[in-house]
């Protein structure tokens, strides 16, 4: 939107005018930022998180084997008991169709520092339903609610990507609770947020726009149909956004990390915040991304100039952020989460 400001003249005996003048400019202004969808804060940073700083020996976790875990493994989510961190990744096997000739699965590795891990032998979810099948379970991100582990992740027939929900109370033995948006064909990469807003809990999820959904029990879903989060030209995120780890409630608001792509399929990672009161407004916007594919691995793996943010935890007085690296390994930054 276009607005045409005309400020009031001034007239010597009326030296309330000038004042006024100001005033009805400020006014028209502001009502031109609202009006505009962009007009969100952009430039200022202190609702963000960061700076993170990547872990010099990525990869931490690479393929291994000859089996389900031998071509890649990449986009990891993760979840800590204050103890222990736990991570759920996907991992490709060389028996797959298509392009990358890989099927997915996702195993479960921990950690007692966030940066060497122990992996578990076999996979923890594998593709056993005709919409998981031959692409297989991709791209998991995991919350726990109270006793509950509430895990989304994209089931790839081969043809369609689509949001899959399962339920555990081990991070090991999990049961499926079918497509999440049966009725809207491709679909992925859900975020929950594990506050609920009025008893109401949210999650954000797609892969082009972004939209918000909502449930009263975790499992049944309802989508607000407007999305979210809109790709920008001429930004960083030009092209698609996705969502990344499960959101935080903070003190700004509901902060959440996204994955991007710009018109040259660079991803990189930026942030959003929406308003606690009603998570379907947005508040503020990051400028420039705060993770970008710098090392080789992230520019010339399986897909170059990719990092792709999925799990997120507070864990001894540090923010571990773990990504996908050119969908070949996985990486961990780092960041205090003292304020020191």
């Amino acid at each position: 939107m276009h607005c045409l400001v005309i400020p009031m003249p001034f007239h010597p005996n009326r030296l309330f005018l000038p004042a006024l003048s100001l005033l009805i400019t400020a006014l028209i202004l502001i009502g031109c930022a609202e009006a505009d969808p962009n007009a969100v804060r952009e430039t200022a940073d202190s609702w963000q998180l960061g700076p993170f700083e990547k872990y010099e020996g990525n990869p931490i976790i690479a393929p291994q084997g000859q089996t389900w875990e031998a071509k890649d493994v990449f986009n990891p989510a993760a979840w800590t008991d204050g103890e222990t961190v736990w991570m759920l990744y996907r991992a490709e096997d060389t028996t797959g169709v298509g392009k990358w000739n890989g099927t997915s699965r996702i195993g479960l590795a921990s950690s007692s520092d966030g940066v060497q891990f122990d992996r578990e032998p076999d996979p923890v979810l594998e593709p056993t339903e005709d919409w998981e099948i031959p692409g297989g379970c991709e791209d998991p991100r995991v919350v726990k609610v109270n006793d509950t582990f509430y895990l989304t992740y994209t089931a790839y027939d081969g043809k369609t990507a689509r949001l899959a929900l399962a339920s555990s109370n081990d991070l090991r033995a999990w049961t499926k609770h079918g497509l999440v948006f049966p009725e809207r064909g491709w679909t992925k990469s859900g975020a929950i947020l594990t506050t609920p807003v009025d008893s109401v809990y949210w999650m954000y999820f797609g892969d082009t726009n972004i939209w918000a959904a909502h449930s009263t029990d975790l499992i049944q879903w309802t989508v607000v149909e407007e999305p979210v989060l809109r790709p920008r030209p001429g930004y960083f995120d030009s092209r698609l956004v996705e969502p990344g780890p499960q959101p935080l409630l903070t003190d700004d608001g509901i902060l959440m990390l996204y994955n991007a792509a710009d018109s040259a399929l660079v991803y990189a990672a930026g942030q959003a915040l929406f308003d606690p009161a009603d998570p379907t407004k947005l508040l503020a916007r990051s400028e420039t991304p705060f993770m970008t594919p710098t090392t080789v691995l992230e520019q010339t793996g399986q897909v170059a100039n990719v990092v792709f943010i999925q799990g997120l935890v507070d864990f001894k007085d540090q923010w571990f952020l773990y990504f996908g690296m050119g969908d070949s390994g996985i990486g961990v930054a780092t960041l205090s989460s003292t304020g020191d």
